[in-house]
């Protein structure tokens, strides 16, 4: 598992055009596991501080209680032009003085979940002329790149 930073510090290139597509659009789809362990997909806002990749939860919600169960997810980005990235890894949720510093001050009212994502994997696809082009980043595997036609 890997921080975004060092997935930035390995991987920059790539680091860079995954946040660029989380970055063009407000929403996003977040995956985690249910209790019998079948998925669940929900709406997530994602955003990059303190070199981490962290997202919330209104309190109480089912998607934060998932994770709070079993933090394995995927994040997919909104679809944007010239690729379709998405990131998983193990969600920790982050609390006390962590979470405080997480805040900005235009959160809704009330309490909140935070969580940091802790990459296992980054993957970015697109289309290239005739082919299917996926660029994908493991932690200490660097990047791999597959063709097919």
């Amino acid at each position: 598992m890997a921080t975004w930073q060092a997935f930035e510090d390995e991987a920059g290139e790539l680091a860079a055009e995954i946040r660029k597509r989380f970055e063009a659009a407000e929403t996003h789809v977040l995956a985690t596991l249910r209790k019998d362990g079948s998925p669940r997909v929900s709406g997530s806002e994602v955003d990059f501080r303190q070199g981490q990749l962290s997202f919330g939860s209104m309190l109480g919600a089912r998607k934060a209680r998932d994770l709070q169960r079993d933090g394995r997810c995927a994040i997919h980005a909104h679809p944007f032009d010239g690729g379709d990235a998405k990131v998983s890894g193990l969600a920790v949720e982050v609390v006390g003085a962590e979470k405080a510093a997480y805040t900005t001050g235009s959160e809704p009212g009330g309490d909140f979940h935070a969580f940091r994502l802790e990459l296992e994997e980054a993957v970015l696809t697109a289309v290239e002329g005739d082919e299917l082009v996926i660029t994908h980043w493991r932690p200490g595997a660097g990047v791999r790149v597959f063709r097919r036609g």
